[in-house]
């Protein structure tokens, strides 16, 4: 699924979830100027996918049509077939990467991030043997999986062999982040992306 297949789902999502929402809204939520925001919506009212109607006083409404509701349905499959796929290719790549690193029974790790992507490093590791310490996170929280989770400035505090960065977004920043609170760049492993599944990802994210 591209990254316009990817807005028009959530736009005619938004819609039959609201009628009464707002273009600023929208833009908040797709992420891009409310100017380009109008631009979306006026190519599916062109397609004939919503309807605009003007109510008083001044408002609008925007209405779902038959064929729009059959569009979202289309992209609602193409996107979980999308995302099956999306997510058994990462965790081919995790336990790649993991593979590298040789036998993984008494290998300790850290995983830097508690979101889906850790929860699959976590699964991952499992799987293979490998144990986890715990999560890095900049959100103050007790536990994740029911492991400590503690920021990365707090990672001497635990005895580790690998950190595993679990952040597609951010990771170049998150290893200058690890080294300079003193981790070696030899026990920093992140996956590295082709611009195939990076391009993927970014829409996961969108």
């Amino acid at each position: 699924m591209d990254v316009q297949g990817q807005r028009d789902l959530l736009l005619l999502s938004e819609v039959e979830r609201n009628a009464h929402l707002t273009q600023r809204s929208l833009s908040s939520r797709l992420g891009v100027a409310l100017g380009l925001t109008n631009l979306y919506i006026k190519r599916l009212a062109r397609k004939g996918y919503i309807e605009i109607e003007t109510v008083p006083p001044n408002r609008v409404r925007y209405q779902l049509t038959p064929q729009g509701a059959a569009e979202k349905a289309r992209l609602t499959y193409e996107y979980m077939d999308y995302s099956l796929a999306y997510y058994r290719d990462i965790r081919i790549r995790l336990k790649e990467m993991l593979i590298s690193v040789g036998r993984l029974d008494g290998r300790r790790f850290v995983i830097f991030g508690t979101g889906e992507l850790a929860e699959l490093a976590y699964l991952s590791l499992r799987e293979m043997d490998g144990t986890c310490v715990g999560f890095l996170d900049d959100e103050r929280r007790e536990s994740f999986l029911s492991y400590p989770v503690c920021f990365p400035e707090a990672i001497g505090r635990w005895e580790f062999d690998k950190v595993l960065i679990a952040d597609l977004d951010h990771a170049p920043a998150h290893e200058a982040r690890l080294i300079g609170c003193g981790v070696s760049p030899e026990k920093i492993m992140r996956l590295v992306l082709t611009s195939l599944r990076k391009a993927s990802a970014d829409v996961a994210h969108a």
